[in-house]
């Protein structure tokens, strides 16, 4: 695994930002560009699993909420890769992961910062992807 990080300031408050974030409509909207079709499966709290699967590969994740603080930070520590809408499990590519959502506001602008560990073979994919989903988000979020 590579850990990388990625960074984008965004004119909104952050409950604003957490919302575009983690609401269906928009975080589908938003992480499909990293991988086409991704929703997510689970409730949001603490201590629950939480899926993330691609509607298109039927490849995803399941991952652990090991962390929650609504609006300002989220830990998923990814637990089982998973393939077939998250039904059964395939090869460990993501298993023992982590990948963290870390918001801070000041003056109305919301810095986020991700933090997320990924299979060298994918580094430059996200490399390209990441950066584009978030000036997704911060599209979505600013309106």
């Amino acid at each position: 695994m590579k850990a990388i990080q990625f960074s984008i300031d965004i004119n909104a408050s952050k409950e604003r930002v957490w919302a575009t974030l983690w609401d269906d409509i928009t975080f589908r909207e938003w992480s499909s560009i990293i991988d086409e079709g991704t929703y997510m499966k689970g409730v949001m709290k603490e201590g629950n699993e939480i899926q993330f699967i691609s509607s298109v590969s039927e490849y995803g994740v399941t991952s652990l909420i090991e962390k929650l603080n609504t609006n300002e930070f989220i830990l998923f520590r990814h637990g089982a890769d998973t393939k077939e809408s998250g039904q059964q499990e395939r090869e460990k590519e993501w298993t023992g992961g982590a990948e963290s959502y870390s918001l801070t506001e000041k003056d109305g602008v919301t810095t986020l910062i991700v933090n997320t560990d990924v299979p060298e073979e994918q580094e430059n994919t996200f490399l390209i992807r990441f950066p584009r989903a978030l000036e997704r988000l911060k599209t979505l979020a600013e309106k």
